[in-house]
């Protein structure tokens, strides 16, 4: 075998490894699953107040946890528009929304100030809330998935893979439809 044939299987074994299904601190693999108990998260606002998910749902509120890869990235920015251009409607149905990425607090901030974003981003560097909910991380940052965590703190919906400019529409739509 020659050097470069080792070191292409090398990376490619590696790869395969890095982009498997993600364990759980629970000890369950790939994605938490409808029913399950929605981890904490901790986010801020565009005013540097605190989020955080354990406050956020119960009577009449549910929450939109969504990951994505990169602030300001195409995808991510479409995505995050998305959530911010339907938050009156998010709003007036009793949802509120926080995003997760591997980014900086910083970054966050100048994220949500370039954008005028309305919910809070929750910065996860370490990879904490990403593992507690079963999110992979890619060369990219994590995959774009996004939960629905209803009144009770269950996840009652999971989307594994999606569109960024259309999503919010559909989150909106199926939180509504949920207790």
């Amino acid at each position: 075998m020659t050097r470069w044939a080792w070191l292409l299987g090398a990376v490619a074994s590696a790869l395969l490894v890095a982009c498997g299904p993600a364990k759980r601190p629970d000890g369950g693999t790939g994605l938490l699953a409808v029913g399950a108990a929605a981890p904490e998260v901790v986010g801020y606002d565009l005013a540097g107040t605190e989020v955080r998910l354990t406050r956020l749902t119960g009577a009449k509120t549910r929450a939109v946890i969504y990951f994505y890869p990169k602030d300001a990235s195409p995808g991510c920015t479409t995505e995050a528009c998305a959530f911010r251009d339907a938050w009156e409607r998010y709003t007036r149905a009793g949802v509120s929304v926080i995003g997760v990425s591997s980014d900086s607090a910083e970054s966050h901030k100048a994220f949500l100030e370039k954008k005028h974003l309305p919910f809070a981003l929750a910065s996860d560097a370490s990879g904490t809330v990403a593992a507690s909910y079963g999110v992979p991380k890619r060369l990219w940052g994590y995959s774009r998935v996004t939960f629905l965590v209803d009144t009770r703190g269950k996840i009652a919906r999971v989307w594994p893979d999606v569109d960024p400019g259309v999503h919010a529409d559909d989150v909106l739509q199926a939180a509504t439809a949920t207790p």
